[in-house]
């Protein structure tokens, strides 16, 4: 099977898994809108179609490069939401409660899937200065933080409309807002970890690609706001006992910053990272 016809089956399946992750997450709205907690079902189901034909889509291509999906905006940008969609439903089989926060996390998982489907999808081989173990370690990593502060996000926001909307009858069956509250600290606390981890394997690489640990780069300097900030919410937690509707607000603006860093930065401003993506 030629480059060029694979790329056509890989870019199909992924339109297949937006268009189920899009079914899931319109059962999301419904439910959470409408109180309709049956609607909870067929959401999660829509979401694990989306992810077995997102998997076919990303395996395809892993085959045809020969290297994993992490060269191009494209591929990073769909192995990132696959990581997202595996790591909420891990979480959802965990703590089944926290099913509804799949209207936040799926439809910002589709949106990364959608815009790297309008990037150029092009199969490319994998230069020298991008093979090695601690290229892969970072951006795996760097994935796993993303997945996990989304899900913190996902707690946050049933926070905040179970504060808001008190004690109804669909709203009594979300975790307390105490319980939600911590599943956002925690989840923050791993994905801060899983973002450290980020950082010092993205120096390594750094070091073996340009012969420098830290060289101020511009996405370096907004990964690195990014992680002080995460810091001073955990900080804030543990040390002034920021917790509830404070807490949660800060987490949206942290929220709101790492995916200016992640995604805004390196996708758009000139830098070393820029040659690689």
């Amino acid at each position: 099977m030629d480059d060029l016809l694979m790329l056509k089956y890989e870019v199909v399946l992924h339109w297949i898994a937006v268009g189920f992750y899009i079914l899931s997450t319109i059962f999301f709205a419904y439910s959470v809108s409408f109180r309709k907690e049956k609607t909870i079902k067929p959401a999660m189901f829509f979401t694990f179609l989306g992810l077995l034909f997102h998997s076919a889509a990303l395996g395809l291509r892993w085959w045809a490069t020969g290297h994993g999906p992490y060269l191009m905006k494209y591929e990073i940008l769909s192995s990132n939401a696959w990581v997202v969609i595996v790591m909420f439903l891990i979480a959802a089989l965990r703590y089944t409660k926290m099913r509804p926060a799949g209207v936040v996390v799926v439809p910002l998982s589709f949106l990364m899937m959608t815009i790297g489907l309008f990037m150029n999808p092009e199969i490319k081989g994998l230069p020298p200065s991008l093979k090695g173990i601690w290229l892969v370690i970072h951006v795996t990593f760097n994935h796993l933080s993303v997945g996990a502060l989304i899900i913190a996000l996902g707690a946050s926001v049933l926070y905040l409309l179970k504060e808001k909307k008190g004690e109804t009858e669909f709203f009594k069956k979300f975790p307390s807002i105490n319980v939600l509250d911590a599943y956002s600290y925690k989840f923050v606390g791993f994905g801060f970890i899983f973002w450290s981890i980020t950082i010092v394997a993205g120096a390594i690489w750094a070091n073996q690609a340009w012969g420098r640990y830290w060289g101020w780069d511009t996405v370096e300097i907004w990964s690195l706001i990014t992680w002080l900030l995460y810091g001073l919410y955990l900080h804030s937690r543990l040390f002034f006992n920021w917790k509830g509707r404070k807490a949660a607000w800060m987490l949206v603006f942290c929220f709101v910053l790492s995916i200016f860093s992640i995604y805004l930065v390196p996708f758009t401003v000139e830098s070393l990272h820029s040659a690689y993506f």
